[in-house]
């Protein structure tokens, strides 16, 4: 076979573990709970993590292990762990690395539920929130002590469209020897390579992109390696006690068996096909994104537009420098209050009223009334999230007719 430079072709053409007993160029999907042993050592060797082999479904099983290897292969990562949702894979990540009495350096612009997660869940565990403006590293670095376990962020937040300096928030990290934890799900590791800006555990939600729009729920956890955890208290004792990081081996072997949250495997062979086509569908959606922004801007009824790709955007420059033309697939605007933003949302008729990003059709929601409902107006507030805001997740239509449908909703 001829050399192949791009990791996209690499990972089409990854190997199977096992040679398939019928050729089947898609991977099987092995519904299956249990294993079968010849013998008891084989059996041993595989619960005590001796050997490769797949005992329980809930611990590992064929078809995920291929997904997770294709995207090791895709990211060049360490390794790779499959979840039954994205907060799944954040709830994993961070009770891998938090214990009682330390704290997480975070932003309060976070999606609703990850906010929720940080601020009262892991709150009452002993875990201790820190909220700052992650425009400011020097603010950022203000916050973490010698109890920090990380520093956690979206690479561009949902709605704000707040886009962080990855690279000076790294080389914080670096210094305080803590991990760079990032939620990349706005822009895919196709388009974006997280490791290369300094991120030590890359987050994903691959119902997003990676599923092929919409068909399943799933999420990503993805090792590079960078960290050096013989300064975490609760992590250090596991440095060089197996081939994988003291991270991965935590959950690997620990907390994701104990937590349960496992993906399955028909849904690791949907998204295994959603990952050959991610590459090319990001691209479409992501070039319509730009289009549309540029052009909805100038519409009667809408104040302003919010896309990072657009000059003067505050967060232009680092935008361009991380994610190149496109910061991802999704657009916020601002109408002149709530009221208007419904009768907007309610006379679409072609873009769909509904949740989730980065489904095939494109979608509209109020984020300040659904994502964020249950939040008092004072703690929506803090976290930027307007009663005037919309949020657009741009899909696989034209962008003329994108855009002709927003228009209609206004000019009524």
């Amino acid at each position: 076979m001829n050399a192949i430079n791009h990791p996209n072709t690499s990972m089409l053409h990854e190997p199977y573990p096992s040679k398939d007993a019928y050729g089947a160029l898609n991977m099987p999907v092995y519904q299956a709970v249990a294993y079968e042993f010849e013998t008891a050592a084989q059996m041993e060797a595989a619960f005590t993590g001796k050997s490769p082999e797949h005992v329980y479904s809930r611990v590992s099983n064929p078809t995920v292990r291929y997904f997770e290897q294709r995207v090791k292969t895709l990211t060049g990562a360490d390794e790779v762990i499959a979840f039954n949702s994205g907060m799944a894979a954040i709830a994993n990540t961070l009770i891998t690395i938090a214990c009682t009495g330390a704290n997480i350096v975070t932003s309060p612009h976070l999606f609703g539920n990850t906010y929720s997660l940080i601020a009262f869940t892991l709150k009452d565990f002993g875990v201790e929130p820190r909220f700052c403006n992650f425009s400011d590293p020097v603010e950022v670095e203000k916050h973490i002590d010698r109890n920090t376990c990380a520093v956690f962020l979206e690479t561009i937040t949902n709605p704000q469209m707040e886009v962080a300096d990855l690279q000076a928030l790294s080389k914080i990290c670096k210094k305080h020897r803590i991990p760079l934890i990032a939620d990349t799900t706005i822009v895919p590791f196709t388009a974006f390579r997280a490791a290369a800006f300094g991120v030590d555990i890359e987050i994903v939600s691959s119902t997003k992109y990676i599923s092929g729009g919409a068909t399943s729920l799933g999420g990503l956890v993805l090792d590079y390696g960078s960290c050096d955890w013989q300064h975490s208290p609760k992590l250090c004792s596991l440095v060089g006690q197996s081939d994988l990081s003291a991270f991965a081996c935590k959950m690997r072997r620990e907390i994701y068996r104990n937590m349960g949250a496992c993906m399955t495997p028909d849904v690791a062979a949907k998204q295994l096909t959603g990952l050959e086509t991610v590459a090319v569908r990001y691209e479409r959606a992501a070039a319509t994104c730009r289009t549309l922004a540029d052009r909805v801007k100038g519409l009667d009824g809408i104040v302003s537009v919010n896309y990072p790709a657009m000059e003067g955007h505050p967060y232009y420059a680092v935008s361009r420098r991380q994610f190149g033309e496109y910061p991802g697939a999704m657009f916020t605007f601002d109408m002149t209050s709530r009221e208007a933003a419904f009768r907007f949302i309610d006379r679409l008729q072609l873009i769909r009223r509904a949740t989730n990003l980065f489904d095939n059709k494109t979608l509209a929601i109020h984020p300040a009334s659904t994502i964020f409902g249950t939040f008092t107006e004072e703690l929506r507030q803090s976290m930027d999230v307007s009663q005037n805001t919309i949020r657009i997740s741009v899909g696989l239509e034209y962008a003329d007719d994108l855009f002709h449908d927003m228009a209609q909703a206004l000019r009524k």
